[in-house]
C-alpha cells in the first residue's frame, strides 16, 4: 500500500546568527577607526612636558607644521587670514581659547606672529599645545 506523502512545513524563523556576526565585525572596525579619525592629519612633533592642563569645550586650534605651514582647525590658511577668521569665530563667544600647536622645529618668530595675529583679532585666552609625558628626571 502506498503511504501518503508528507509535506514539509516552511520555516518561518529567521536565523540571526550571520547577522550578529556581521554587526560585531562592523562594531570592531568602528572601534578601531574612530580614534584615528579624531586625530589631526597634520604631523607635528610637539614639545614634551611633565605636567599640563587640558582645556575642554570649544576651542580654536592653530597648528604650525615643521615647514612653516599654518592650519586653522586643520584647514590650511595664511597668516593674513588668521586675523579675520579668528575674529569671526570670536563673535559668538569672545572667551573662546586659542590653542597654538607648533612643531618643535618651528622658529619662535612664527609662533609669535600667529599669537599676535590672533590677539589682534580679539583673542584673550591662549594655550600652547604640548605632548604630555616627558621623561622624568632622577
Amino acid at each position: 500500500m502506498r503511504q501518503p506523502i508528507k509535506r514539509s512545513k516552511l520555516m518561518a524563523e529567521i536565523n540571526i546568527t550571520p547577522f550578529t556576526d556581521v554587526v560585531l565585525v562592523l562594531l570592531v572596525i568602528f572601534m578601531i577607526t574612530t580614534p584615528l579619525m579624531l586625530q589631526p592629519g597634520i604631523k607635528l612633533k610637539l614639545p614634551d612636558v611633565k605636567s599640563a592642563e587640558t582645556e575642554t569645550g570649544k576651542t580654536i586650534t592653530i597648528m604650525i607644521d615643521a615647514s612653516g605651514g599654518i592650519y586653522l582647525n586643520e584647514k590650511r590658511t595664511e597668516l593674513a587670514e588668521i586675523r579675520s577668521t579668528v575674529a569671526t569665530r570670536l563673535i559668538a563667544n569672545p572667551d573662546t581659547p586659542v590653542i597654538v600647536k607648533a612643531d618643535k622645529e618651528v622658529k619662535y618668530d612664527s609662533v609669535v606672529q600667529v599669537i599676535d595675529a590672533a590677539k589682534q583679532a580679539g583673542a584673550k585666552r591662549f594655550a600652547l599645545g604640548v605632548e604630555l609625558g616627558g621623561k622624568t628626571e632622577k
